[in-house]
């Protein structure tokens, strides 16, 4: 008998879960609980949820991807301002993308969302893996916002000063049609 294979969706919303009872996921614009570093663990660092399975999105990503992914779903209900940088005052999409890369993925990435598309490696839709980064023509300007992706064709990102940080379809609704380009920081 096989284990049972656990998909993205399954295991999102169980880390969600998790992480509620946890009181990990932000609440009123407070900070996620930090992703424990590779290899060096100290107070305060939290522990990483059990490996995902090889049908899993997650089971093939770079790890630094993965603590990405996770660490950026640890944002969702973060408030919205412009400019902002980090959860306590409110963060936009390329705000969101440069903290969780610093926390999470040990990365600098900073500027706008058009800065960041100058970067890494271009991915086509089809061959976005976890923690890529994904950008759209949201204000008749190529590259004017950005997100992470999660996998299942899903992104989180900051939307706008109408919403917090939240999931998103890449292939249904209002961003399925804004949709450039994948980027990856990973090798």
């Amino acid at each position: 008998m096989s284990a049972p294979r656990t998909s993205l969706a399954t295991l999102l919303a169980g880390s969600s879960l998790v992480l509620a009872a946890c009181g990990v996921l932000p609440l009123g614009g407070q900070e996620p609980a930090p992703v424990a570093s590779r290899g060096k663990v100290g107070a305060g660092d939290t522990a990483r949820p059990a490996a995902a399975s090889a049908a899993d999105p997650l089971a093939k990503a770079d790890p630094r991807a993965t603590d990405v992914v996770l660490f950026a779903l640890g944002l969702i209900e973060t408030g919205y301002r412009f400019g902002g940088k980090n959860p306590e005052a409110g963060l936009d999409c390329s705000g969101m993308v440069s903290y969780v890369y610093e926390k999470a993925g040990d990365m600098q990435l900073k500027g706008s969302a058009a800065d960041l598309a100058r970067k890494g490696k271009p991915v086509p839709a089809e061959k976005l893996q976890p923690g890529d980064l994904v950008f759209f023509n949201t204000r008749n300007k190529p590259r004017s916002h950005v997100g992470i992706y999660i996998g299942d064709d899903r992104f989180v990102h900051a939307p706008n000063s109408r919403g917090k940080v939240r999931t998103e379809s890449l292939k249904k609704g209002w961003f399925a049609a804004r949709f450039e380009e994948g980027r990856s920081y990973f090798d």
